[in-house]
């Protein structure tokens, strides 16, 4: 291949890269603002005794190790796919098995931070679980145009 022909190659990885990765972060369920806007409804609005905090405070706790670890399997998911695109340059077998790696790292992902919503709503009484229930609701179905900027 020739310089032209390598250049072009490399600019279209890395656009597809990056349209990739646009696409990734669109998809997650656990978005940095989504974070931050729950924990602000448990700790501004829901009014959570000391007993409550404390249970919370180290369920957050264990739940950052899960979620470092689950990241990491998606990061190294998302660098399998960047290798298998610039090494099959289509659809292929790699790439395929690429993309089910990375949609399970997701998934895990998803999985495991509802698993840790659930487990912070027990701690709450009823009333606060009605509003906290729905607040996760109203974060979920939130559109772009909703997002702070």
């Amino acid at each position: 291949m020739n310089r032209k022909g390598s250049l072009l190659l490399a600019l279209a990885l890395g656009f597809a890269g990056a349209l990739g990765g646009a696409m990734v972060a669109r998809m997650m369920p656990h978005r940095a603002q989504d974070e931050t806007a729950l924990h602000q409804l448990l700790h501004d609005e829901l009014a959570l005794d000391a007993s409550q905090q404390a249970r919370i405070a180290a369920m957050n706790a264990g739940f950052a190790v899960q979620k470092a670890q689950l990241v990491a399997q998606q990061r190294a998911a998302n660098a399998e796919l960047a290798a298998a695109l610039r090494d099959e340059h289509s659809y292929g077998p790699r790439v395929a098995a690429a993309v089910d790696r990375s949609h399970h790292a997701m998934g895990a992902l998803q999985k495991a931070t509802l698993e840790h919503v659930f487990a912070m709503r027990a701690v709450l009484r009823p009333d606060q679980a009605a509003r906290f229930d729905a607040g996760v609701a109203r974060m979920l179905t939130a559109t772009e145009a909703d997002q702070p900027r």
